[in-house]
């Protein structure tokens, strides 16, 4: 059975500062207004977290209408900052005209609350501000997509005539600035028209990762700095300028913004991993995919980890108390695995290899699968997994499987599950996966498997994962009766394999 996942999109966060004031008069109910305020009733809610689920979409968009387009130019950043380069914030003051009350200061609080559907709701703008001409005195700002013309309706009149208050509606020329403006508006008032905005962002830690478009490159140290302006916490902007690595799986970055600090923590399912973003592969959207694999191990079972990283997958495991085996080929994530160990105090529950994943599965898999899994029996049984995230070539090292263990199959029931990851562009990724493991491995899986939709990784390119235990037949290899083992050969160890371990 095929599982999808919802497609996730990093979205810029909002932080807004309180606005600028000034020059208030009176008009008659009469005077035209816009009938909508787009930009400041638009995107009132800020995203909670780092994310949110959305469909296929790539990229922002920002909807717009014929009879939108007039209150966009009106509303958004001043239209001078058109192909600004480098970042002036003084560029996007603007005073724009908005709907007021004049209350008595005593009854303001009470009044919101009548009037909370009605009143300014965008964050980071004050709904409540000083009357300059009376000091009792304080002035509600109306939502102007809610008060067309400066004409209250008859539901808002009826709640004046209660408070008696006059239901005259007046303007006030309202500053905005930088600080005001979302990163959206901010990008879409900066970058040509009709062209995407931006691809998004990753956060880790204190750094924004960015993957940015050709026609954004002339912008991006602007976009850096906007970037860090409106994420708190953000300190560095990074740019990815090459493909992954298919070694080392990590890639090289221009920073765009900020300071130089590349060294970063990060939390990811309440564990804490420190890391240099710049030397090791870390991915903040494959969390939820961590937390999945995690979850169906149970305390005492076996994981191994052919392609670890910094130990997303083996920490979480060992804290769950399994028996962890961890190995990465790149020397940096092997040296940060060893070191996020310590930070999580699972040292003594990881056995930590620097080693080619093929060597790896070679070596110390078979050597603890073959003393371990002949002591299985159906009352006492450990469960193996055998995790393998390396999507570009994973599927690949499924060929290593083939009789990797010589004897007589032990139960089907404690055969080795094994997750792997792979890329596909295929029309059906699912049945694509699938074919590709079963061509590694030379047998069939059907009705052996499952498939997952980890991610969409970019237009009509998915990460899937497969899990599957192995076949008793690809494992195993039967001994010929006339076979002898010789007397002098022994079994090696994890030891022989491993560079160095924790418990060490």
């Amino acid at each position: 059975m095929n599982n999808f996942s919802s497609r996730t999109l990093w979205r810029f966060g909002y932080s807004a500062r309180l606005l600028n004031t000034n020059h208030f008069r009176t008009a008659a109910s009469s005077t035209s207004f816009p009938a909508v305020w787009m930009l400041l009733a638009q995107y009132s809610g800020r995203i909670p977290g780092s994310f949110v689920v959305v469909q296929r979409n790539s990229f922002f968009t920002m909807p717009e209408t014929v009879e939108d387009k007039a209150d966009l130019e009106l509303y958004s950043p001043p239209p001078k900052v058109r192909g600004m380069t480098q970042l002036s914030r003084e560029a996007f003051k603007r005073t724009v005209v908005v709907p007021v009350l004049k209350v008595k200061k005593e009854i303001i609080g009470t009044l919101l609350k009548s009037l909370k559907h009605t009143v300014l709701q965008r964050p980071g703008l004050k709904r409540v501000i000083e009357d300059p001409e009376d000091e009792n005195s304080r002035l509600l700002i109306l939502d102007p997509h809610k008060i067309p013309e400066f004409s209250l309706g008859e539901s808002e009149q009826e709640i004046l005539k209660q408070f008696n208050i006059p239901p005259a509606v007046r303007k006030y020329d309202l500053e905005l600035t930088y600080d005001n403006f979302k990163s959206e508006e901010i990008l879409r008032a900066v970058l040509p028209e009709g062209q995407d905005v931006t691809s998004g962002f990753s956060r880790v830690g204190h750094i924004a990762h960015l993957n940015l478009r050709d026609h954004q490159l002339p912008y991006r140290h602007l976009i850096g700095q906007v970037i860090i302006d409106k994420n708190p916490g953000v300190t560095c902007v990074v740019n990815k300028t090459s493909i992954i690595d298919s070694t080392y799986r990590n890639f090289q970055m221009e920073v765009l913004a900020g300071e130089s600090n590349l060294v970063t923590k990060v939390k990811e399912n309440n564990i804490a991993y420190e890391l240099d973003f710049s030397k090791v592969y870390w991915n903040p959207r494959l969390s939820t995919e961590h937390g999945r694999i995690v979850e169906l191990l149970k305390p005492g079972d076996v994981l191994f980890d052919v392609f670890a990283g910094v130990g997303p997958f083996a920490i979480p495991a060992a804290k769950k108390k399994c028996s962890v085996f961890a190995n990465d080929l790149n020397p940096e994530s092997y040296n940060w695995l060893l070191h996020n160990c310590k930070l999580n105090k699972v040292y003594n529950k990881i056995k930590a290899f620097n080693m080619d994943g093929r060597d790896f599965l070679l070596g110390p898999v078979r050597e603890e699968l073959s003393k371990e899994l002949p002591l299985q029996t159906e009352e006492q049984k450990t469960s193996f997994h055998i995790v393998m995230n390396l999507p570009a070539l994973a599927l690949e090292f499924l060929d290593v499987f083939r009789h990797l263990l010589v004897g007589e199959p032990c139960s089907t029931a404690v055969l080795p599950t094994v997750h792997c990851y792979g890329f596909s562009k295929h029309g059906d990724p699912a049945k694509d996966i699938q074919e590709r493991a079963e061509a590694s491995l030379g047998t069939s899986l059907d009705g052996r498997c499952s498939t997952y939709l980890v991610r969409n990784v970019a237009p009509n390119k998915e990460m899937m994962c497969i899990s599957f235990q192995i076949p008793a037949d690809v494992l195993y290899k039967r001994p010929c009766p006339a076979e002898e083992k010789p007397a002098s050969k022994r079994l090696r160890t994890s030891k022989d394999f491993s560079e160095e371990t924790l418990l060490s």
